[in-house]
């Protein structure tokens, strides 16, 4: 008899965790998961879906974002400062973005700025002498995996 029932609970349970979709939480627009997303960067087109693994978050409003995209890192702001991602929880996820990507410069007075929201150092914000070029994206839609 406890045979008969460990077998149907490790049947159902079997069956219900193989059920299990990948879960993701919108920012901004809805994103449908089944579209096709890509890990590679395309400047040629106005709109790009893309994914990667979150590598860090504005800490201070959730308002910026660093997407590790194959060897790449796409800095991501949010269109219009329309939305936001969680500040925390989410390094290291994977996700979803949908938006335009270019490539900028991104002055001292920027990146000191960006420093500062990271909470930074003084000594590490004062080590930013120089400009970089990033590949950049403002992101319409944003869908983070939750597991």
């Amino acid at each position: 008899m406890r045979v008969n029932i460990l077998s149907i609970f490790f049947t159902l349970l079997t069956t219900y965790s193989c059920n299990q979709k990948t879960h993701y939480i919108n920012y901004g627009a809805n994103i449908n998961p089944s579209l096709e997303f890509f890990n590679k960067i395309d400047n040629n087109y106005d709109l790009n879906n893309i994914s990667g693994e979150i590598i860090d978050v504005c800490p201070k409003k959730g308002c910026w974002m660093n997407v590790k995209v194959n060897s790449d890192t796409v800095f991501v702001k949010f269109k219009d400062y329309g939305f936001f991602v969680p500040k925390t929880g989410v390094k290291g996820k994977s996700v979803l973005m949908t938006g335009k990507i270019f490539r900028d410069t991104i002055s001292v007075d920027r990146l000191k700025h960006y420093a500062e929201d990271a909470k930074k150092t003084t000594v590490e914000i004062e080590l930013i002498t120089q400009p970089e070029y990033k590949i950049n994206m403002i992101a319409e839609a944003v869908a983070i995996r939750e597991d």
